[in-house]
């Protein structure tokens, strides 16, 4: 298994899939369940592929799913090999998307290759959903065809995404959750003068600046046993001229929430919205719902993915609901168990990303032993 992984792994990597491009890894993928009896669908949208196949018609349907496209490579002259050519250094593979996600998904493919060899007729149904868009907008990806399942009335019972969720080893945390994404552009409304003259004058950054320390100061919840508490933080204040005799006429505040399954969407946009009105600044404010939080409670999937790991590397997994979106958030509203495991992510988006070929050893090993634990009993 681990040579056929890591054969498979440089496969995927040569192919250079920047966001939404998918260079034809998806066919690729393709050409390697279709002889295992999976029915290969591939929706395109958008300048999108993705492949939705399904092996079996019964419950329950264990889902594979992940991403084939990566993120630009960066500036060339820094990665010590080609980031599209898979290079093996001192036990390490290094190229673009070695770690997020290309890995995950040979993994993915390879495990259920031995599962068919070793149960042809097994129980329940295994299917994968990968897209080419989840390190872009994630329009037309994997929410698509969450869409046209859901309109179809295709029930998931468990989906395991492949995304780096691992710190220092392979299997010593995975995600039962993620938190939810909230972005705000908030436009303060002033009068531009004279900074002699301010009398002439009103400066957006005073009138909203006690706003944002009480939004900076304040406890939006106390999070949960499964999340951290909700936290608030601005990316971008722009304003002025450039002169320092100017009064700015209007100040230009970003900021996103991840919040936790404790708020609400609509919590957290009426609180803004008070703090705003009560120190009187005049505003306009537009929102962006980026994805809502999911959880994955402790169950047969998070029981069944812990039982793997512990099997193949010895190791008490941690959940954690810790990081950045993912495509769990759009899953999540046709599955009611979504877990994210996959290879350590000290090197996902970085220059020379890479992984370790002991973790491409033990990644199918635990796909393989989930799949045994909710399919075989």
């Amino acid at each position: 298994m681990t040579t056929d992984t890591l054969e498979l792994a440089k496969q995927l990597i040569s192919r250079p899939s920047v966001t939404p491009d998918d260079a034809g890894c998806i066919d690729l993928l393709s050409e390697h369940l279709r002889p295992l009896g999976f029915d290969c669908e591939k929706i395109s949208q958008g300048g999108v592929d993705n492949l939705w196949a399904r092996r079996g018609t019964t419950s329950p349907l264990v889902v594979f799913a992940g991403h084939t496209d990566v993120v630009p490579a960066g500036p060339l002259d820094q990665w010590h090999s080609d980031p599209f050519t898979p290079t093996i250094r001192d036990g390490v593979l290094y190229g673009r998307g070695a770690s997020d996600m290309k890995s995950s998904l040979a993994a993915f493919v390879v495990a259920i290759e031995a599962f068919v060899k070793q149960h042809p007729d097994h129980p329940g149904s295994i299917a994968v959903l990968f897209t080419s868009d989840e390190e872009g907008p994630a329009i037309d990806g994997t929410v698509r065809v969450c869409e046209a399942l859901k309109d179809r009335g295709e029930k998931l019972d468990y989906c395991i995404i492949g995304e780096p969720t691992a710190v220092s080893k392979v299997g010593d945390m995975i995600k039962n959750g993620r938190r939810g994404s909230l972005s705000g552009v908030l436009t303060v409304k002033g009068v531009q003068g004279h900074v002699a003259y301010p009398h002439l004058a009103k400066n957006p950054i005073h009138l909203v600046a006690a706003a944002i320390a009480e939004m900076a100061e304040v406890e939006w919840d106390k999070g949960n046993e499964y999340f951290p508490p909700t936290t608030w933080q601005i990316s971008n204040f722009n304003a002025g001229t450039g002169a320092n005799n100017v009064v700015p006429g209007e100040a230009l505040v970003r900021f996103n929430f991840r919040f936790a399954t404790a708020s609400t969407l609509e919590s957290l946009q009426t609180r803004v919205h008070g703090i705003l009105d009560k120190h009187g600044v005049p505003y306009d404010l537009e929102w962006r719902y980026d994805g809502r939080p999911f959880l994955t409670p402790k169950g047969d999937l998070v029981a069944a993915v812990a039982k793997a790991i512990k099997t193949v590397t010895g190791l008490t997994t941690e959940l954690s609901t810790t990081g950045g979106t993912s495509d769990g958030r759009f899953i999540a509203d046709i599955c009611g168990q979504v877990v994210e495991c996959g290879p350590t992510n000290a090197t996902i988006h970085k220059i020379n990303e890479c992984i370790k070929l002991e973790e491409l050893e033990k990644l199918p090993q635990i796909y393989l032993h989930t799949l045994k634990n909710l399919l075989i009993k």
